[in-house]
């Protein structure tokens, strides 16, 4: 029938060889070649809304390699258009360090490098502030700098030392600090107490600081509080202290530190990178004679 369509009515035909007209066009339809990148619009779209419309092409991109879809970055970006979909856009964070100028003078020993090769011995360190309809909550947080997982983290009205020491207890708990290891945090009065040197002196622990006001110095948690600023916070806003308290540790827990990629680890998770690691050192442990090989970096 398709071959006589331009010779004879479809009507006609379907009445001679005893078949029905919408059975001849249901076939038409099955016959017609499938949209080569059908598929890949339906994958692009799954994970930018599991992101909750957060992640931008190079998010999407890496959460489909992950799965297993490989598409390029053109194709992703050219997806997204079509769809009329974007990620959050990052916005910049102002400077509001207020260094304590009586403070004991402490060395910069990170220098900008932000990637150690081992886990658990340089940690980085900021606060920052949340808008509640109750006031202001303080957020500090301690972040591996070899998986970019937060590792420890506490949440106050009040901006003071023991908010650091507290975020910086949790992660010691959790096995996140190592003998000897460095803590790296800007010139601020909290980071620059004599709590939190008691603290660092019986954990073990070596105190770092960048300069005053240079978000360089500290790129590392900058860039965190700007990711959480716009991928939450700047998304909603909260009535009391405790929605916020629990805005942050879904954000955390269920989100950065185990579903989103981070470009500066290689698109990895950093709780799965974490795992990766400890998952050697259990083995390195159980096979005494095998050195333990430093995690592979970003290029």
């Amino acid at each position: 029938m398709e071959a006589e369509r331009a010779s004879f009515p479809v009507k006609m035909m379907a009445r001679l060889l005893g078949v029905s007209r919408s059975g001849f066009y249901e076939w038409l339809k099955r016959t017609v070649p499938p949209d080569p990148w059908s598929a890949g619009r339906e994958a692009v779209e799954r994970a930018w809304l599991r992101s909750r419309g957060r992640f931008g092409a190079r998010l999407v991109r890496a959460e489909l390699m992950r799965e297993g879809v490989r598409l390029t970055l053109y194709r992703v970006r050219k997806i997204m258009s079509e769809l009329g979909i974007r990620g959050v856009v990052k916005n910049a964070r102002k400077a509001t360090t207020v260094a304590d100028p009586g403070a004991p003078a402490r060395p910069d020993l990170v220098r900008r490098n932000f990637r150690p090769a081992v886990p658990t011995t340089v940690l980085v360190g900021d606060i920052t502030y949340l808008r509640t309809g109750e006031g202001w909550l303080y957020l500090a947080v301690v972040i591996d700098l070899c998986t970019r997982m937060v590792v420890g983290w506490s949440m106050s009205e009040r901006m003071t030392a023991d908010l650091v020491v507290s975020a910086l207890d949790m992660a010691k708990g959790a096995g996140y600090v190592a003998g000897g290891a460095i803590f790296h945090s800007d010139r601020g009065s909290q980071y620059t107490s004599r709590l939190l040197a008691d603290w660092a002196r019986a954990s073990d622990v070596r105190l770092s600081v960048g300069r005053t006001g240079s978000c360089h110095d500290n790129a590392v948690a900058e860039s965190f509080f700007a990711t959480l600023k716009n991928e939450m916070y700047s998304l909603r806003g909260w009535a009391t202290r405790a929605e916020a308290r629990a805005a942050v540790y879904g954000f955390i827990e269920g989100y950065y530190n185990r579903s989103r990629p981070h470009s500066s680890i290689g698109y990895e998770v950093p709780a799965e990178r974490m795992a990766a690691f400890m998952a050697r050192c259990d083995a390195a442990f159980a096979e005494p004679e095998e050195s333990l090989e430093p995690l592979p970096l970003a290029a």
